[in-house]
C-alpha cells in the first residue's frame, strides 16, 4: 500500500515514541540487536525494535544493515555480522567485476558473447524464450537481464566471462569487504539445492524432475543443510558496505558506476519487497534474491527532495512461511527505515512530505 502527500513535520524525539509504542503490540521477535554507543544508541534503539517486531512477520531469521549513503547519522545493524545465503544478491558482484574489467579495457560493453545451450539455467529471458541454438548477447544485454530480471543464464555467462566465482570474490576483497564469499554460479548453487546429477543443466534439472515429481515444491521450503553451507553468503553488513563502496564511486569508473547504478533502477523483480510499501515514486536502486527458505532484497533508497540516500540490505533465511509474508516483512522494515532517516532531526532536514 503506496501512501502520498502525508503532511510530516516529525522531530527524532516523536518518531522514537510513535515506533516504540508500535514495538510493544505483542508480536514476538527477538534477533540480536546490535548496540551503539553514546547518543546513537538513544537515535537508533527505538527503530531496532520496531525492525525486530516486523522481523517476526517472516517466519525466519532476519539480518538487516542501514545507512546513509552520504555517512551522515548513525548506522543500523540487526544480525549485522550473521552470513545468510545472498541467492540472486550475489549478483551485484558479479556485475561490479564485469565492469571493472570494461574499465581496464580487457572486456568492451558492446562485445558480443555466445550463449551455449547447455549452460543455460531456467529464468527469464533467454533460457525461457531463447529455446533455438545461435543466441548471442552483447556484455551490456548481459548485465541489464542479469541485474534487472535475475536471469541466472545471463548470470553465468557473465561470471564465466569474470574468471569464475573466485575471481568475483577477489574483486569484491579488493573492495575491502569482509564478510562476503562467491563460490559457485548460479547453476552450481541450483545444482547443490537439489542435489542433481552430473551433466548438462538442462538436462540435470529434467532427470532430476522426472525422478522426483515433487522437486519444484522443495524450492519453497527451507533447506537446514543449504541455510548452513558457509558458500555464496554475505552478511547485511558486508552487503550494504559493498553497495556503498560502489554508490560511492569508490569500486569503478564514474561512467561505469552509474552504468550500474541506472540498471539496478530498473530493476523488475521485487515489487512487494523493498518497494512494497514505500510512497509512489520513490526511487530504488535494488537487486532480489530467493532460493528455499531465504528472501533478500539490498539496494539504495532515495529520499525525497535530496535529503539523501539510505543503504538497505534486509536478508531473511529459515523461513517455511509463504513468500507473500515473508516479503511483507521486509517492505515493513524497509518503510520504517526509510521514514528514520527522512524525519531524524539531527542529520536530516524535517520538511513536509
Amino acid at each position: 500500500m503506496h501512501q502520498k502527500g502525508r503532511l510530516c513535520w516529525i522531530s527524532a524525539a516523536v518518531l522514537a515514541l510513535v515506533i516504540a509504542a508500535a514495538a510493544n503490540d505483542g508480536t514476538n521477535s527477538q534477533p540480536s540487536v546490535v548496540a551503539h554507543p553514546g547518543a546513537a544508541a538513544t537515535k537508533t534503539t527505538a527503530l531496532e525494535a520496531d525492525i525486530s517486531r516486523l522481523a517476526g512477520l517472516s517466519g525466519g531469521t532476519v539480518g538487516v544493515a542501514a545507512w546513509r549513503l552520504d555517512g551522515r547519522g548513525p548506522r543500523v545493524l540487526i544480525n549485522g555480522a550473521e552470513r545468510f545465503p545472498m541467492a540472486s544478491t550475489f549478483k551485484i558482484a558479479v556485475a561490479g567485476a564485469i565492469l571493472a574489467a570494461v574499465d581496464t579495457g580487457r572486456l568492451k560493453l558492446d562485445q558480443m558473447v555466445s550463449v551455449d545451450p547447455m549452460v543455460m539455467v531456467e529464468s527469464e529471458p533467454i533460457a525461457d524464450r531463447f529455446i533455438h541454438p545461435g543466441v548471442s548477447l552483447s556484455v551490456y544485454n548481459l548485465l541489464e537481464v542479469m541485474l534487472t530480471a535475475s536471469d541466472n543464464t545471463a548470470t553465468d555467462v557473465l561470471t564465466a566471462l569474470a574468471g569464475g566465482p573466485q575471481a568475483v570474490s577477489e574483486w569484491v576483497r579488493r573492495q575491502g569487504i569482509q564478510g562476503q564469499r562467491i563460490d559457485r554460479d548460479t547453476a552450481g548453487i541450483i545444482r547443490d539445492y537439489f542435489h542433481l546429477p552430473p551433466g548438462p543443466f538442462p538436462e540435470a534439472m529434467a532427470a532430476a524432475r522426472k525422478a522426483d515429481p515433487q522437486l519444484d515444491e522443495k524450492e519453497k521450503h527451507p533447506n537446514p543443510a543449504f541455510d548452513e553451507d558457509p558458500r555464496d553468503t554475505s552478511t547485511p553488513e558486508a552487503m550494504a558496505q559493498l553497495l556503498t563502496v560502489i554508490f560511492n564511486g569508490g569500486a569503478l569508473s564514474k561512467s561505469s558506476t552509474q552504468i550500474l547504478v541506472d540498471i539496478m533502477e530498473r530493476c523488475r523483480n521485487g515489487q512487494d519487497l523493498l518497494k512494497g510499501r514505500l510512497p509512489a515514486g520513490t526511487v530504488v536502486a535494488d537487486k532480489t534474491g530467493t532460493i528455499g527458505g531465504t528472501v533478500n532484497d539490498v539496494g539504495v533508497i532515495t529520499l525525497p527532495d535530496e535529503v539523501g540516500k539510505v543503504v538497505v540490505a534486509v536478508f531473511v533465511k529459515r523461513s517455511d512461511l509463504p513468500e507473500a509474508q515473508r516479503e511483507r516483512s521486509i517492505a515493513e522494515i524497509a518503510r520504517s527505515i526509510r521514514d528514520y532517516y527522512l524525519f531524524a532531526s539531527d542529520f536530516s532536514s524535517t520538511t513536509t512530505r
